[in-house]
């Protein structure tokens, strides 16, 4: 496990999560960070590669916090900031493949087909981890959308629902309960 990478890209992405022109602000930070924590309980449950999992999680939004004007195609444009930035810190060639191919087909709202597990891993995490920012999601209903209670409710309860069917049926029954009790949470 290069953990010297690991280290690198979660600074790095913190560090571009702070900057002012990250229009996201700080709580995209907070997105990437349980992104990669399920990342890894999905590799360790399917038996992907973890280090390419965890570091395709750090790196999947790199293109959306680094220039607002690539969040249209930040899969995309993703793909291509890893191939260059894992190329400098010479990380494996076949391994910087499969990052990339990760980021490629992580958005649940672009259907792509996911090939190999680590894939799937990715996408699934970057899915359920809007159940992990319920309190962010309530606060862009809210405050940024300036929704009444109703309407913001389910404003987050429709974003989670379409989140949960972008799962890989193994993901959602392996979230199920999380799924359950937020949505529960969440009835009016």
């Amino acid at each position: 496990m290069r953990t010297d990478i690991l280290d690198f890209l979660q600074k790095e992405i913190y560090a571009r999560c702070g900057r002012t022109s990250n229009r996201f602000g700080m709580g995209v930070y907070h997105h990437i960070a349980a992104v990669v924590k399920n990342s890894m309980l999905l590799a360790d449950r399917y038996g992907a590669d973890r280090e390419v999992v965890m570091v395709a999680a750090w790196l999947h939004d790199i293109a959306s916090v680094t220039d607002e004007a690539l969040y249209e195609n930040h899969h995309i444009y993703g793909a291509e900031m890893a191939e260059e930035l894992l190329t400098k810190l010479d990380y494996e060639p076949s391994k910087i493949s499969l990052v990339q191919d990760c980021i490629r087909n992580h958005r649940g709202s672009v259907r792509l087909d996911r090939h190999r597990i680590e894939e799937v891993c990715v996408a699934d995490a970057d899915a359920i981890s809007h159940f992990d920012a319920v309190p962010s999601l309530l606060y862009l209903a809210f405050v940024n959308h300036q929704m009444g209670m109703e309407e913001g409710i389910r404003f987050v309860r429709d974003k989670l629902e379409r989140s949960y069917q972008k799962m890989s049926q193994e993901s959602k029954e392996f979230y199920q309960e999380k799924y359950r009790t937020v949505m529960n949470v969440l009835a009016f």
